[in-house]
């Protein structure tokens, strides 16, 4: 068995109000797996996210990556969040490099780091294009770039697809599914879209309402690589049905579904 990329150990996090965000929060996530956070709106999967990025305190518990407690520290992580964020002035390149420049890397240096993926990214060719002349999906796609080429342990993505149409959201999940395998990244995504979290995920952590908890954890087993024609297998449909269940409370513990 390895030993865990991330682990979270019994996070607790309150805010002025009736009741608690989070109430014991515990699960792993080990080297290379692709792990999805879902749960009830509100139930505090944002706060999670924050507490494990470094940006807010836990009350009690830690975070603990390689082995180490990493709780209150932004190094280990990149973070993407709900929107793009790109900056209108900088080209393309100068927005893949920002990271990279706020932690002291040199332009020059930064500037060959982030090239490099432009061409895997499917972004070559744009390096001097502004934002605002790429499509939906191209914007996500630079904004994931800026975010892996920090090069930290995990990779914690908030909703990156959530602002994208149907169609141009199945594109990018197919896209995530092949260059996660292409690079064996670590990654924790929060998602309120089921057939995403079966999609693109090893396994799925689902939170109960505030004060959440970890409620249930399935297994995703289903083969890789994930092309869209597996959206239409019994056993895609069966995982869904189950993450359901636990989301409406449901279920009862079985983690294989």
């Amino acid at each position: 068995m390895h030993e865990s990329k991330l682990q979270l150990d019994d996070l607790h996090k309150a805010f002025p109000g009736p009741l608690p965000v989070l109430d014991g929060v515990a699960f792993d996530v080990a080297p290379g797996e692709f792990v999805s956070v879902i749960g009830p709106s509100g139930c505090g999967k944002s706060t999670l996210f924050n507490v494990i990025a470094g940006l807010e305190r836990p009350d009690a518990g830690r975070v603990v990556v390689d082995g180490e407690d990493a709780t209150g520290r932004v190094d280990p992580f990149a973070y993407m969040p709900q929107r793009d964020l790109l900056f209108p002035w900088r080209t393309v390149l100068d927005n893949t490099t920002l990271g990279l420049e706020v932690a002291g890397v040199p332009r020059r240096v930064a500037r060959d780091r982030a090239r490099a993926l432009f061409a895997p990214f499917g972004l070559a060719g744009f390096e001097t294009a502004r934002p605002h002349e790429l499509s939906g999906g191209m914007r996500q796609r630079a904004a994931l770039l800026r975010t892996v080429v920090q090069d930290r342990a995990v990779l914690l993505l908030d909703e990156p697809f959530g602002a994208l149409d149907s169609l141009t959201r199945t594109d990018m999940q197919t896209w995530l599914e092949e260059v996660r395998a292409r690079f064996g990244w670590t990654v924790l995504l929060i998602t309120h879209d089921i057939r995403e979290a079966v999609f693109l995920s090893d396994r799925v952590v689902v939170l109960g309402p505030r004060p959440t908890r970890v409620r249930q954890e399935v297994a995703v087993d289903l083969p890789r690589p994930r092309g869209v024609e597996l959206i239409t297998s019994v056993r895609f449909a069966e995982l869904e049905a189950a993450l359901l269940a636990a989301l409406r409370g449901d279920s009862h513990g079985d983690s294989r579904a």
